[in-house]
């Protein structure tokens, strides 16, 4: 990557099995200069195929999918080797669906009913490497760590060492690995160490769980 990289537009990539959703989302995004569509498909394996070849900055992935559904599609990509931010977009708000993708490695979840000036903002914060939920899945996803927490044991910030609080602070602003590691001066490879740590201490199994307790516990303020 060469220093003026951050001036490249972020390259995004589609997969759904809707033609006229990937052409709407192709028009909506010609008229950006900060965010290209590289490519679209119907079909995962292909997208996965692609994924890979072309390493875009960002892959919106639909939920509901005949062929192989997003989770599974998730796993694969993954699997496969690619590291990118990837978004789940979906019509889905069910909280089983919304918790899975991001337990699953998803670093977004948006709802294809958000008005379209939402979605290129979202998609820019995405770009920054901020984790982007659609606002109304918030409090869903709160109330479901809520409930699906079964330690009897409150987790406690007093737990952690200063680092792990700073990183935490971090994870609850929706800052990527990367960012969190060069805003601290230290290695990616640290602060996932960091991040396993505190994940074990507060009980909790991913880091966006993390970022959702660190915020209802006032730590992005």
């Amino acid at each position: 990557m060469s220093s003026t990289a951050h001036d490249h537009p972020a390259t995004i990539m589609v997969i759904d099995d809707h033609p006229l959703l990937r052409r709407g989302v192709r028009q909506l995004l010609e008229f950006e200069d900060d965010l290209t569509l590289i490519f679209d498909t119907g079909s995962p394996k292909e997208g996965i195929e692609q994924a890979v070849a072309l390493d875009p900055d960002m892959l919106l992935l639909d939920l509901n999918m005949p062929e192989i559904n997003g989770l599974e599609t998730l796993k694969r990509l993954r699997e496969a080797g690619y590291a990118g931010r990837v978004i789940m977009y979906t019509v889905s708000d069910q909280e089983d669906d919304v918790v899975d993708a991001l337990r699953g490695g998803a670093d977004g979840y948006l709802l294809k009913d958000m008005e379209p000036e939402d979605m290129v903002h979202q998609l820019r914060q995405a770009a920054k490497g901020r984790m982007v939920i659609s606002d109304n899945l918030t409090a869903l996803l709160a109330e479901a760590l809520r409930n699906q927490r079964s330690a009897p044991l409150k987790p406690s910030i007093d737990a952690l060492t200063q680092r792990e609080t700073e990183i935490l602070r971090e994870l609850a602003a929706g800052m990527s690995n990367k960012l969190v590691a060069r805003k601290l001066d230290i290695t990616e490879g640290t602060v996932k160490v960091h991040v396993k740590h505190l994940l074990k201490k507060l009980q909790l199994r991913s880091r966006v769980e993390a970022a959702v307790w660190a915020v209802q516990e006032g730590l992005d303020k």
